[in-house]
């Protein structure tokens, strides 16, 4: 009988297939259809820094009575913040009453300022793992690289030294050597690591001459290749656990990324596109596989194709579309 479990963060899980923070998943009714459809672990929709500090701008433009009252100000920040962490921590309990499966919470942030204390929070509430979604927008000329870098790690290892719970890390690519950000953020002790995190894209109407929001808000299949690349290159090089995310829409990709070295795949746009549904047919087609191949479990494949098990590892530093264009014809 084939065998689809894995670990991930230590955590068993009955496949490898992940439901990514989204929409989708602050929902128990939706939540309960994920699970009903073979869906491995589940990470709840984030809550976000940057939605709360909006938040209190808007209420504090709109409301006279706050003058220079700085103690009321303070509080009315900190009581704002306690009923967002209230309904994410009321989502998350209610979530591992629902489910069978692993619930990982989810926290967007930008800095690492206050979110150690509600780590602890999201800790208590039952969450069996924490998943911080960073990225910091590399705008600031006043800032280097290597500074931005540095508050990649100290958000990294903050959180991870406060809470007993697996903390994994969702990354950017953004970085001008991803490999060895990659084994830098493994060394601050978390236990994963999830490629890529997908930033918000604006775009320009040209009629109405204003900022938009991009329409590319779900992953195309082809993107699978980015993630593809990175876990290759990477996975016999970190202690901590790998997930792939962006651009896996069936189980061709799913296959390939449990290749390249990954413990788990995050799934979200094709949930979006086909429904709680696709999860099965991408486990099935997973399964179909592996009975073709005669492997039982997934470590017998796992890795098969990483950078340190090919023939040629050359391959993976390729850039350049040489080979392909050289014999086409203009």
């Amino acid at each position: 009988m084939t065998d689809l479990t894995t670990r991930y963060l230590g955590l068993y899980l009955k496949n490898p297939l992940i439901a990514a923070s989204s929409g989708f998943t602050s929902s128990i009714e939706h939540l309960k259809s994920l699970e009903k459809n073979g869906i491995g672990a589940i990470v709840l929709k984030s809550i976000f820094e940057e939605e709360i500090i909006n938040e209190f701008h808007d209420r504090l433009n709109s409301d006279d009575r706050f003058g220079s009252n700085i103690e009321f100000l303070d509080y009315y920040d900190y009581d704002l913040k306690e009923e967002s962490l209230d309904k994410y921590i009321q989502l998350i309990k209610d979530a591992k009453e629902a489910l069978s499966i692993p619930v990982i919470a989810s926290i967007n942030c930008v800095t690492s300022q206050e979110w150690t204390d509600f780590a602890v929070k999201l800790q208590k509430a039952g969450a069996d793992a924490l998943e911080l979604n960073i990225f910091i927008m590399p705008s600031d000329t006043k800032k280097s690289g290597r500074e931005i870098e540095e508050e990649y790690l100290k958000i990294s290892k903050k959180i991870n030294d406060t809470v007993s719970i697996p903390v994994a890390i969702k990354m950017s690519s953004y970085f001008s050597n991803v490999s060895e950000m990659i084994q830098n953020l493994d060394k601050t002790g978390i236990s994963g690591l999830v490629l890529f995190n997908r930033s918000y894209s604006l775009d320009f109407d040209i009629e109405k001459m204003d900022i938009t929001s991009s329409s590319n808000v779900l992953s195309k299949p082809e993107e699978y290749t980015l993630p593809l690349r990175w876990i290759a290159l990477n996975s016999n090089k970190v202690n901590c656990s790998l997930a792939a995310s962006t651009g896996i829409h069936d189980g061709k990709s799913l296959i390939k990324m449990l290749l390249a070295g990954a413990t788990a795949v995050q799934i979200a746009s094709v949930i979006y596109l086909h429904g709680p549904e696709s999860i099965n047919s991408m486990l099935t087609e997973l399964e179909e596989w592996m009975q073709s191949k005669q492997f039982l479990n997934i470590d017998q494949f796992r890795g098969k194709l990483s950078r340190d098990e090919v023939k040629n590892p050359a391959e993976f530093e390729r850039v350049q579309f040489m080979k392909h264009f050289s014999n086409k014809k203009m």
